[in-house]
């Protein structure tokens, strides 16, 4: 029996782990997941007492467990919540760690059955372009922000708990409403790191595509630094969070049709004023202390 049981050992869950472990945490920590060498590694690094991969005999460890994290990709959610539904423990809280609420909350509804009270829907505002149990670091929530959005039958004790796992994990809790949460996200996170893999990818096309990449510079490299994140769970996010995400790709193509337009008739005011305007932003923005999450890609 574990204290802690975490579902998907990559670099989201075993970070969870090891903050918990920095954190003074003793209990029994099990993990559960698909690959092989990310339990093992979780392991080895001491973030996990034991790991099972899925088709192996874990259910035993559900019993008694105060909190059960999900961190796995979008598309996943509903089949695992599915497999762990019967073995749930009533006490339990389930807290899943996705970048979209609404899809990950119609899989909850769909599959938890009598354990939906004590599902608590989380997003930490946190990452890195590399993944699995090897790039996990136990100080990646410290200072960084967590979003949960409640159901209205969420148990507040549940809601409660929920809040004091990622306190321990060094994290800031805030609230959002589902709908509201993923608009945001398709904005200031889902279309920055779309944008960035298909710049690479378009550049990377071309016939001369290694003179233009031995050519480019810190700005390249800066903004497509993302790109090299985990493929899989960008597909699922793009697919989960289809509709904000498409409303967002449609408002930025109209930015890019008036930028393109103010270049073509070469007018250098409309330019310089879309430039500062920016720039105002991004600095007072990135000053303020807000982004809690400068530096690292959030997913």
């Amino acid at each position: 029996m574990a204290d802690v049981v975490v579902v998907g050992t990559g670099l989201i869950g075993t970070s969870c782990a090891l903050a918990l472990r920095a954190s003074g945490f003793t209990g029994r920590i099990a993990g559960i997941g698909r690959s092989r060498a990310n339990l093992d590694a979780a392991r080895a690094r001491g973030a996990i007492d034991r790991g099972y991969a899925f088709e192996e005999r874990w259910a035993s460890e559900l019993v008694g467990a105060r909190t059960v994290l999900v961190a796995v990709p979008i598309a996943q959610n509903r089949s695992v919540f599915a497999a762990l539904a019967p073995a749930l423990d009533a006490a339990s809280v389930i807290i899943d760690a996705g970048s979209t609420k609404q899809e990950v909350i119609a899989a909850a509804r769909a599959t938890l059955g009598a354990h939906l009270a004590r599902f608590v829907p989380s997003h930490p505002v946190a990452g890195s372009e590399r993944s699995g149990a090897e790039a996990a670091n136990a100080g990646l929530y410290v200072g960084r922000q967590v979003i949960v959005t409640p159901l209205p039958e969420t148990d507040p004790e549940a809601l409660r708990a929920a809040g004091e796992f990622w306190t321990a994990c060094g994290a800031r809790i805030a609230s959002l409403d589902a709908a509201r949460h993923d608009r945001i996200f398709a904005a200031v996170s889902h279309l920055p790191h779309l944008l960035a893999f298909l710049l690479v990818d378009e550049i990377a096309s071309r016939a001369d595509s290694a003179e233009y990449l031995a050519n480019a510079g810190g700005g390249f490299r800066d903004f497509t630094r993302i790109a090299a994140s985990s493929p899989e769970m960008w597909r699922d996010i793009a697919l989960a969070n289809r509709d904000a995400l498409q409303s967002e790709i449609a408002v930025f193509r109209q930015a890019l049709d008036a930028l393109a337009l103010s270049i073509s008739h070469g007018d250098g005011t409309a330019i310089e004023a879309l430039l500062e305007r920016a720039a105002k932003v991004r600095r007072t923005w990135g000053e303020s202390g807000v982004g809690a999450t400068e530096g690292v890609p959030a997913i």
